[in-house]
């Protein structure tokens, strides 16, 4: 119910924006309607333009400037989106690889103490059969390591999980990508609508500001839609950032299955949060401890008496060696640490780069919005003060290309002759 509602005010806050789009057509329709259909007629064959002329253009030009400042701030809220959400990644694929090397650790470990189980405690059985106290020892030691093996299966509990988080990571990046380019594009769209309209009012280019003009009516569509998702996305984050670890523990626990006790370990990772797997290392260190001291008991009484069981016996205890390595590798991964790390470095990219940059890129859009608005009730009453002119109006005098350059030349050289 409370997702539902979340949802129903972040469409409404999106709609906020569609809403700004269809007034700030409306204002310029009417402005337009209102410049074109209701203006004084001017004088036949009056040349002076109408007053205010210059203001206009002028207002033109700094909303124009305004826009390629927002521009700027665009580019600078697109990069510190991008690092929040790289950061993300990095954090949620640094976390997979813990979790992956926990998997490794306890399923290598299992296979070699079953192989230990399955042949060098099985031959040195055999090879004790006439001492019964000692062979007791040896199936002690068999009993013990089935209990390490069987305790630390329970370790990998991230072990057929659906939920991963290296195609987690992937997704985001792949998102991310889209979503980067599609900004670039947007601003390099509106930096050039706005030079060139910059240029057409420089040039007095009548055809220039007026496709340029059209330009701007779709990128003010753009920058309104923008803004949209901009502000929705902005408020979903931050109410999201208030109070994360409610949301992501009961997520994580609806798609993975897990239970609260493990997932409140790594994500809370504090003193009132005791270890989940705390009795199963205990009781493993305790087995491993006790094999350890079998073993030193059977090759101080088995082989001076049987030789023969000083293979299995050095083969074993090079296989305890082994497992007391992985044991303490899989103690420090399994302590909260590294994961808590990793899910705090994941909400610092969220909540700080990723939803600073969102409110750049926010500021951007109604900067633009706001210039491109502007732009477009003041160009029509800029190109319409500027001079008649024919096909050539446009050429400079002393360009040696301007056919009526050429033809004073040609009448030139022929006085000459």
């Amino acid at each position: 119910e409370k997702g539902w509602f979340l949802l129903k005010a972040l469409l409404l806050v999106a709609a906020l924006a569609g809403l700004g789009l269809g007034l700030s057509l409306i204002f310029i329709a009417v402005y337009l309607i209102r410049f074109c259909c209701c203006r004084p007629p001017e004088p036949p064959g009056s040349k002076t333009p109408s007053p205010g002329g210059g203001c206009v253009t002028w207002s033109c030009i700094v909303a124009l400037l305004a826009g390629c400042i927002g521009i700027g701030i665009g580019f600078y809220g697109n990069s510190e989106t991008s690092d929040g959400v790289s950061q993300l990644s990095s954090a949620l694929l640094h976390a997979n690889h813990t979790l992956s090397a926990i998997d490794h650790l306890v399923l290598e470990t299992v296979e070699r103490l079953g192989e230990a189980v399955r042949t060098e405690l099985t031959t040195l059985e055999e090879v004790l059969e006439p001492r019964t106290e000692l062979v007791a020892a040896a199936r002690g030691a068999r009993r013990q390591a089935e209990a390490v093996a069987q305790q630390l299966q329970g370790l990998a509990f991230w072990q057929g999980v659906p939920l991963s988080p290296l195609q987690v990571a992937e997704d985001v990046s792949f998102v991310e990508e889209y979503r980067w380019l599609a900004y670039v594009l947007l601003l390099l769209l509106e930096l050039l609508v706005c030079l060139f309209t910059l240029l057409g009012l420089a040039k007095q280019s009548k055809w220039l500001v007026i496709v340029m003009t059209v330009m701007s009516l779709l990128v003010l569509v753009l920058s309104w839609g923008s803004m949209g998702l901009e502000a929705a996305t902005a408020v979903g984050l931050s109410d999201f950032c208030s109070n994360p670890d409610p949301y992501v523990l009961n997520l994580t626990q609806e798609e993975t299955g897990l239970s609260s006790d493990i997932l409140s370990y790594y994500f809370l990772c504090n003193q009132a949060v005791s270890n989940p797997f705390q009795q199963r290392l205990t009781l493993s260190q305790r087995a491993l401890a006790n094999i350890h001291s079998q073993l030193l008991g059977l090759e101080r009484e088995a082989v001076p008496q049987f030789p023969s069981a000083q293979k299995p016996l050095l083969s074993l205890e090079e296989t305890l060696n082994v497992t007391e390595g992985n044991f303490h590798q899989l103690v420090a991964l399994l302590h909260c640490r590294g994961l808590h790390k990793d899910y705090g470095a994941a909400l610092r990219g969220l909540c700080e780069d990723a939803l600073e940059g969102l409110l750049f890129l926010l500021l951007f859009s109604l900067l633009s919005a706001g210039a491109l608005a502007t732009a477009l009730c003041s160009l029509p009453r800029a190109w319409a003060l500027f001079p008649p002119s024919d096909d050539y109006d446009d050429t400079d005098d002393d360009d040696p290309f301007n056919p009526q350059q050429e033809s004073k030349r040609f009448v030139q050289w022929q006085s000459s002759i």
